[in-house]
C-alpha cells in the first residue's frame, strides 16, 4: 500500500513518471497506464488479449501497459485515480470502482436484471443503456468506451447450498450491491482485495464466493477452496465497461481511438463464447464442485425480492428510473418473445 500511495503521489496528471515493472518506451509514443479489475489469471481471458493486439496494431504510435488488480490502486479507487489521470484507463464495473455516478448500482450484477450474456450488449447498443451511461461519464471527466458482458452470478462454498435457509450468516465475497441485495437473505457480505479470497476461503473467513461463474472458479483457483456450486444465480451476466480519462481520450488521434474501440469490441467477443462454452463444459464435465440447487418454487422468492429491489433503486433518482424501466421493457420484451430469449 505505500508503493500504491507513492505512486498516487508523484503520478498525478501531467507528472512525468517513470513506467512500473514494463519496458523503457521512447518518449515520441503515446504511453498509457490501463488496471484491470481481474488477477493475472482471470486477466488472461478478458483484457490481456485485446491489450496485446491494440500494442501489436499500435506499434511505435502508443503502447499501453496493463496492471491487474490492485497493483496500482486498490479496485475501489480506480475511478479517482483515473479522474484524477493518474491512470489512463480502466476496465471494471462501475460499482467495483466506487464510480460516482447515477449508474453505479447497475454495474456488476444488477439482480436480474439479464438473464443471458447477450442480453448486455443489447440493453447498450439497442435499448439506450449506452447513451445514459456516456451522458452519465461525460459530467465526471470520464470517456465511456463500451460495456459488455462476463459471467453470471452463482455462489461457490464450502458447504452445501439446498435451500434459502442455508445461505443465513454465509460470509461471502461479493459486489456492493449484489451483497446489498443478498444480504435480506442473511448472507454477509464481506469486502477483501481480490488477491486474498483464496487464502480467506481456506483460513475460513469467508464461506464462500458470489463473484463469479463456474468459469471463473475454475481458472482463478477457487475451485480449488470451495466444495460446491449453487446453479441458480442472481444474474445471468456480469456487467463491466472500458474507460479512460476524458483529457487523454481526447488527445488521442481519431484512428488510435477507433483501434481502442474495436479492440476492446474484441475483448467482449472473446468472452461471449469463453464463458458461455465454459459455462456449460465445467457443469459437465467439472470434476472440482458438486453441483447444488435450491428448487424454483423456492427461488421465486429471489425473483420477486429483486423486482422490488428494482423499485427501490428507481425512486432514488429521475436517471435511475429511466434505467429500471428500460431493464423492466428489455425484460418484458424477452418474455414475449418466448424461446429462444426466455423460457417461462
Amino acid at each position: 500500500m505505500t508503493t500504491r500511495r507513492k505512486f498516487l503521489t508523484t503520478a498525478g496528471a501531467g507528472a512525468v513518471a517513470a513506467p512500473l515493472a514494463s519496458p523503457a518506451i521512447a518518449q515520441s509514443k503515446i504511453t498509457w497506464r490501463m488496471q484491470t479489475y481481474a488477477g493475472p489469471a482471470l486477466a488472461e481471458h478478458v483484457v490481456k488479449p485485446a491489450i496485446d493486439m491494440f500494442n501489436r496494431i499500435a506499434g511505435d504510435r502508443m503502447q499501453i501497459e496493463l496492471y491487474f488488480a490492485d497493483q496500482l490502486v486498490p479496485t475501489g479507487e480506480l475511478f479517482r485515480a483515473m479522474q484524477r489521470g493518474t491512470i489512463d484507463a480502466v476496465q471494471s464495473d462501475d460499482d467495483s470502482m466506487a464510480s460516482p455516478t447515477e449508474v453505479t448500482v447497475f454495474g456488476g450484477y444488477f439482480p436480474f436484471g439479464s438473464r443471458y450474456s447477450l442480453d448486455v450488449p443489447v440493453l447498450f447498443n439497442q435499448y439506450g443503456l449506452k447513451e445514459i451511461w456516456e451522458e452519465e461519464y461525460a459530467k465526471v471527466g470520464v470517456q465511456h468506451i463500451s460495456a459488455g458482458a462476463w459471467d453470471p452470478c452463482h455462489f461457490a462454498t464450502k458447504d452445501p447450498i439446498r435451500s434459502l435457509a442455508d445461505l443465513e450468516g454465509k460470509r461471502v465475497f461479493t459486489f456492493p450491491t449484489a451483497g446489498r441485495f443478498l444480504s435480506q437473505f442473511g448472507v454477509v457480505p464481506v469486502t477483501l482485495p481480490w488477491e486474498d479470497i483464496e487464502v480467506a476461503v481456506q483460513t475460513g473467513e469467508l464461506d464462500g464466493i458470489a463473484w463469479s461463474g463456474i468459469t471463473e472458479d475454475y481458472t482463478v483457483g477457487w475451485a480449488d477452496v470451495t466444495n460446491y456450486f449453487l446453479t441458480n444465480n442472481i444474474s445471468g451476466a456480469w456487467c463491466g465497461s472500458f474507460f479512460a480519462n476524458q483529457g487523454r481520450w481526447n488527445e488521442l488521434p481519431e484512428d488510435l481511438q477507433t483501434l481502442f474501440r474495436v479492440c476492446c469490441d474484441q475483448s467482449h467477443y472473446y468472452r461471449q463464447w469463453w464463458y458461455w462454452g465454459g459455462e456449460a463444459r465445467l457443469r459437465v464435465h467439472g470434476e472440482k464442485m458438486e453441483l447444488t440447487s435450491i428448487p424454483d418454487s423456492e427461488w421465486a422468492t429471489v425473483e420477486t425480492a429483486a423486482r422490488e429491489f428494482w423499485d427501490e433503486i428507481a425512486e432514488q433518482s429521475e436517471t435511475k428510473r429511466k434505467v429500471v424501466e428500460i431493464f423492466k421493457q428489455y425484460n418484458a420484451d424477452m418474455e414475449k418473445a418466448g424461446r429462444p430469449y426466455r423460457y417461462t
